[in-house]
């Protein structure tokens, strides 16, 4: 039987894909906003540094998005395409697992289930920074809401791989 978090990550799959078709400049400023706020400490601490004059692309391969993020004097900023140093690309409950550190992010590249291409030193310090920032950072909801859906999604995966295979 389905809980709360399992129709929520059911109805990810179908519905997380609209994202693309909403206009970038939309994408641009509310992301852009989100990261001021939630990364404010981290930025003045100089923690993003190893973003200055780079790009890193993410792409959810599996949502069809893909942004583009460095840092300069403003702070983090998004574009929709860069001369990128580095790409970490991934399926978004991947991302989700490694938000809400369910999983843990060597796991997540060992695996192949995140791919870093490009500058992998570049991207092993992004990660390591990714890694490193306080989820107490977010607004206590917003870390209970992605810690709770983290938390189903890892027992989703561990049901599945659980199960023997059918044939």
């Amino acid at each position: 039987m389905l809980n709360f978090a399992d129709l929520l990550l059911k109805a990810g799959g179908p519905v997380l894909p609209l994202g693309r078709h909403i206009p970038f400049a939309v994408q641009k400023l509310v992301i852009e906003q989100a990261m001021k706020r939630l990364f404010a400490e981290p930025l003045n601490d100089g923690e993003f540094d190893v973003l200055e004059g780079r790009w890193l692309r993410i792409e959810v391969s599996d949502l069809g998005a893909a942004w583009c993020l460095t840092r300069d004097a403003v702070g983090l900023r998004l574009a929709r395409s860069a001369p990128v140093d580095v790409c970490i690309r991934g399926n978004w409950k991947e991302f989700l697992l490694l938000a809400s550190r369910q999983e843990d992010p060597d796991t997540l590249f060992f695996r192949r289930r995140l791919v870093i291409e490009g500058d992998t030193d570049l991207g092993l310090a992004v990660k390591n920074l990714v890694d490193s920032l306080d989820p107490e950072l977010m607004p206590p909801r917003l870390w209970q809401l992605i810690s709770w859906l983290g938390a189903a999604a890892r027992e989703q995966e561990q049901v599945a791989t659980a199960q023997p295979a059918r044939g």
